[in-house]
């Protein structure tokens, strides 16, 4: 039975009420206002990257407006690009609604569609019958017609912050009865790079092989592939020492592996940052040293004063992950950056 719980978490765990949705107050916010006041909008266009959100709002608007199932219609554009899907959808939003004062119509991957299939939604969007309500949800923006756009509020769902998706993983685990520490949670919040979808997409992973009910973050790398911690911690120490060879080594061990170089760099940023705050800001040392494992902080206070650890660095690394998506060579960029980092005087 837990088997089964696991993989359905993202959907099990789905907020159902505006009050559930986190880091989007911006939109939530303004939707409850608009409701309370009575001044809904007939379409609505929710952008922003995958898993943040952007269905289920769309779901908790219809229900808040007393939408039920029966008037609620999911399309995924991806699927139905065509024009006669959208005639269809024309012909059928003419007509009332079965037992809700609105018919609501979900349209996912909007940017998907034809220009054909968008002239023809255009003239409903135009003149909508008054019980008709869209929400064209995308995750790129820019594809979307203006003539769409300017029919349509429009809401920028942003991506979680760190924390926020560490403090939803943990939530999840505990209610299906697992502990998961503090820096296992991180690393979850880290890979799943702004989604609420993919940082429980990873954890059921890690459920669905765990042998106990503690979760550490060697049974999160084991899983997610991402890096085990004492190779992050060589690359890091060689930085920090300036010694070209350590840190080299420890990318060629992560090439030898197989290792996705991105997310090499990202655990990289994210630990260097932690000692480069350590070394700036010492009294909230302990306060950093949650974030990352035991054997991290023991490290990250060892070499905090080293040479290496400075502002300049910590650019130098963000550039070299800036440019790692389109390089010919994905680990040449980290690669150059540890040079210029070790060979520069400090």
């Amino acid at each position: 039975m837990k088997q089964e719980r696991h993989a359905t978490l993202y959907r099990e765990y789905r907020p159902q009420s505006f009050a559930e949705v986190r880091g989007q107050e911006q939109v939530t916010d303004t939707l409850e206002k608009a409701i309370k006041n009575g001044k809904v909008a007939h379409a609505y266009l929710f952008a922003g990257s995958r898993g943040t959100g952007k269905t289920s709002v769309a779901r908790i608007l219809a229900k808040a407006l007393g939408v039920s199932d029966k008037d609620l219609y999911e399309i995924d554009a991806a699927s139905n690009t065509g024009v006669d899907n959208i005639r269809e959808l024309r012909e059928g939003v003419q007509t009332s609604p079965f037992d809700s004062k609105y018919k609501f119509y979900i349209i996912d991957e909007a940017h998907m569609l034809s220009r054909q299939a968008w002239n023809a939604l255009l003239k409903t969007l135009e003149e909508p019958p008054a019980h008709a309500i869209f929400v064209l949800a995308t995750t790129e923006r820019d594809k979307v017609p203006e003539t769409i756009q300017s029919r349509c509020e429009i809401y920028t769902f942003k991506q979680p912050a760190r924390e926020i998706l560490a403090s939803v993983v943990s939530d999840v685990a505990k209610k299906e009865g697992y502990a998961l520490d503090t820096p296992a949670a991180e690393l979850i919040a880290l890979l799943a790079e702004g989604s609420f979808r993919d940082s429980l997409s990873i954890l059921q992973k890690v459920l669905a092989v765990s042998s106990g009910k503690k979760i550490d973050i060697a049974d999160v790398e084991k899983v997610s592939g991402a890096p085990r911690g004492e190779l992050i911690r060589q690359l890091l120490s060689g930085i920090a020492k300036k010694d070209v060879a350590l840190a080299l080594g420890a990318i060629e061990e992560a090439v030898k592996q197989n290792l996705d170089a991105r997310t090499l760099a990202k655990l990289l940023i994210h630990r260097m940052r932690v000692v480069l705050l350590m070394r700036y800001a010492p009294d909230l040392a302990d306060e950093f040293s949650k974030e990352i494992s035991a054997e991290d902080a023991v490290l990250a206070k060892e070499i905090s004063k080293e040479r290496g650890v400075n502002s300049d660095t910590l650019r130098a690394l963000l550039d070299a992950y800036a440019t790692m998506a389109y390089a010919a060579i994905p680990h040449l960029p980290l690669e150059l950056a540890v040079i210029d980092i070790c060979k520069t005087e400090s």
